[in-house]
């Protein structure tokens, strides 16, 4: 019954995470348009608040959900409670990935933010497949580094640009979409 259970919670969280992940995809869907080098004062500050807002979630949820818990051992084998924090950790990572699309997606408004940001994509992008490793327990000290080193490197970009990025933990609620 207990496996009957993890299951479902498994895949109604993939399925609520894989529906989270729209909407801030590529400029211009769900047609807004597209921000210009031209734009005004107020949608470059918008692209900044946004930018701060999500690459803030983004680090808040890698910090509480998936370094802290690395570093106290919930994640190795015989760990109490290693299958909750896995499946937190793993929705964590796929909330991260997704909020770090989102932010680059906002930089976009910002010539200077966009500048700094840029270089951060591929290391972005490489951060794809991190919930389903960690969700697994496949996860490895490598990997946690990358994810660590990558949102230290937005958080830097964000700084150079005057968007200084502060971690804010996202809820529950948010983390499942």
């Amino acid at each position: 019954m207990r496996r009957a259970l993890v299951a479902l919670f498994l895949s109604c969280a993939l399925l609520a995470t894989t529906a989270a992940c729209g909407g801030d995809g590529e400029p211009g869907a769900n047609g807004n348009a597209t921000p210009t080098s031209t734009a005004s004062f107020e949608q470059q500050r918008l692209a900044k608040t946004r930018f701060v807002a999500n690459a803030g979630l983004a680090a808040g949820a890698t910090y509480q959900w998936i370094v802290k818990p690395y570093r106290e051992g919930k994640f190795k084998k015989g760990a109490d409670g290693r299958a909750f924090a896995l499946v937190k950790a793993g929705l964590a990572g796929t909330f991260a990935y997704n909020r770090l699309k989102a932010a680059v997606n906002n930089a976009k408004g910002d010539a200077l933010l966009s500048k700094a940001v840029a270089p951060l994509t591929a290391g972005i992008d490489s951060l794809k497949d991190l919930g389903t490793k960690l969700r697994k327990g496949e996860a490895s000290e490598a990997d946690v580094g990358a994810l660590e080193n990558v949102i230290n490197s937005v958080k830097d970009a964000g700084k150079s640009a005057g968007a200084e990025v502060t971690d804010k933990v996202p809820t529950t609620s948010q983390l499942g979409g």
